[in-house]
């Protein structure tokens, strides 16, 4: 795959960037990466960090960033969480019992939307939702599977299967979610990307056509493949979770491919290669 050129990117005036793997791993900031959000202000390029993770709540995400460098705002910042209590609030009726494997930001994002979260012993939930937990335990996966069995609705956040951390690439979501498919039978609904759904709230909320914006990220199964069904041009970077080795057998093409944000800046200032 190309690497992007100085005029592929001078037409962009919008970014969807993933935030695990292209901003960060863990708590430790990718190399450039303040630079990078000084440079996308200065240029006046609008962004929204669009993130499978649905462990945070969006006050919690805005305060990261402050940590590493970055300023933003909450219309800024969209997650899986964010996108499942927009798909509760359409599929639910207010007062449904949810049964939640996640962190505060799916919580809280279950409770906007109008559901109540069932308690961790429950076995009479109307849905099962399910994010990264880092809590995770037997009981969990055992009374998820039991409302599961007992005809609950099935939803993830997302199917990132793996996960970067700064110790190395751990287990993400997906493999819960397989988990709890192997002991019950049934698949979810998966709510983030590759699915379209976050990259339409997204680009609703840039404001811009389409041909002015792209999806930056580090998963081709995810990022890349989420890009290209929202009818979006992409740039994958090689600070996560993909390696030019994986590229190379993948069935799944980026437009650009480039190693990490400071290349992307080099580039779109003419200053790179």
């Amino acid at each position: 795959m190309p690497a992007p050129k100085t005029s592929d990117l001078s037409a962009l005036r919008g970014l969807i960037m993933d935030m695990d793997g292209v901003l960060w791993e863990g708590e430790s900031p990718l190399p450039g990466m303040p630079d990078f959000f000084r440079f996308l202000r200065e240029r006046k390029i609008r962004f929204v960090l669009a993130t499978n993770n649905a462990s945070l709540t969006i006050a919690s995400y805005i305060q990261k960033l402050a940590r590493m460098g970055v300023t933003a705002a909450p219309e800024e910042i969209l997650t899986s969480a964010t996108a499942t209590a927009e798909h509760l609030r359409a599929a639910a009726g207010p007062g449904k019992r949810a049964y939640v494997i996640g962190e505060e930001g799916l919580i809280r994002a279950v409770e906007s939307a109008g559901l109540r979260v069932a308690g961790p012993d429950a076995l009479d939930a109307d849905y099962v939702i399910c994010g990264m937990d880092r809590d995770l335990n037997w009981n969990k996966l055992a009374c998820a599977t039991i409302n599961l069995n007992r005809g609950a609705r099935f939803i993830g956040t997302n199917g990132d299967v793996t996960f970067p951390t700064e110790r190395g690439i751990a287990h993400g979501n997906g493999a819960i979610l397989a988990a709890l498919t192997a002991a019950s039978g049934i698949r979810p609904k998966i709510i983030g990307k590759p699915y379209p759904a976050i990259m339409q709230m997204a680009v609703a909320r840039l404001g811009l056509p389409k041909a002015r914006i792209a999806a930056v990220g580090d998963r081709l199964e995810t990022d890349i493949l989420g890009a290209k069904n929202a009818g979006l041009k992409s740039i994958l970077v090689l600070t996560g979770i993909t390696s030019r080795k994986t590229l190379r057998k993948s069935g799944i093409r980026p437009t650009w491919v480039t190693d990490d944000l400071p290349a992307i800046q080099a580039v779109w200032t003419g200053t790179g290669k």
